[in-house]
């Protein structure tokens, strides 16, 4: 059995996408789960947000891997965090869609890379897809190799016109590509449960995605915006924080959700495994 996809989308920009993506993906790794962070945005700020500079990653990304001058197992980056892997971002990405058109079966171009991690002897367990803000041949390729999607949102009047397109999206991407492509769920992030407006958006939501809404809030917080500028998760920067403790909920909830959640996972663990991490980058 191979590994579980999620593809983190959102064609809006600034609804907290990539942030998420790095702190789950950072907060599972830290459970014990092999994780692999694809950063397919173009802007590159999953790689930086995990202390990759774009000097390091330049001749091995995600770029190299869909233009298959390297093999993708070639393109994997160690993060500071232990079972945590990153396939960078480069910024030929922004003419990567061009480049795609006249390839052959060009939506399955991440799909068919995919498969072949485990047969260079890499297992991972889970791999997220960080996705541009956009709905254009990436996202599709995105969403075309992933099991599941998962939708970051603000808790804004727009959020509902923006979640219906990104639908009817999904809905030709089901029919016509990957009839297996199920919502993992919607999460609301930079909530403010004193604003009557986010509570609004939040009850609507939970109407017309019944059961399919993140219970976990991700909380407004200058933490969670300050921690990629110094290449950090924000369970490395700040593990108090509320949006350290929001994400390490959402972790353990994705993990239900999935199947996946053991007993033994919970907040201590994380945190034990992060001291040994702490000590780690302090010598």
């Amino acid at each position: 059995m191979g590994p579980i996809i999620i593809s983190v989308v959102n064609q809006k920009g600034g609804v907290g996408k990539t942030t998420s993506t790095l702190n789950i993906a950072s907060s599972l790794a830290l459970i014990g789960k092999n994780i692999l962070l694809i950063d397919l945005d173009p802007q590159g700020n999953a790689s930086s947000g995990l202390g990759l500079s774009k000097a390091e990653t330049k001749k091995s990304s995600i770029y190299q891997a869909l233009t298959e001058e390297k093999e993708i197992s070639d393109c994997l980056y160690k993060t500071t965090i232990p079972n945590l892997y990153l396939c960078p971002s480069d910024t030929n990405l922004v003419g990567a869609e061009i480049e795609l058109v006249g390839e052959y079966a060009r939506e399955s171009k991440l799909k068919n890379i995919l498969e072949r991690i485990g047969k260079k002897g890499r297992e991972f367990d889970l791999i997220f897809i960080d996705c541009p803000p956009s709905l254009g041949l990436l996202t599709i390729n995105a969403l075309n190799a992933s099991d599941y999607y998962l939708v970051p949102t603000q808790a804004e009047f727009f959020a509902m016109e923006g979640l219906a397109q990104l639908t009817n999206t999904i809905k030709i991407v089901k029919k016509s590509l990957n009839p297996k492509l199920e919502l993992l769920g919607i999460l609301l992030t930079m909530f403010d449960k004193r604003a009557n407006l986010h509570r609004q958006v939040a009850k609507e939501l939970n109407s017309f995605f019944a059961g399919k809404v993140f219970k976990t809030l991700i909380p407004r917080s200058i933490k969670l915006s300050e921690a990629p500028s110094f290449g950090l998760p924000i369970l490395l920067y700040d593990k108090n924080s509320s949006g350290s403790l929001a994400y390490i909920d959402l972790s353990l909830e994705i993990l239900k959700s999935l199947d996946l959640y053991e007993r033994s996972f919970s907040h201590y663990k994380i945190r034990k495994n992060l001291k040994q991490v702490e000590e780690q980058l302090a010598h």
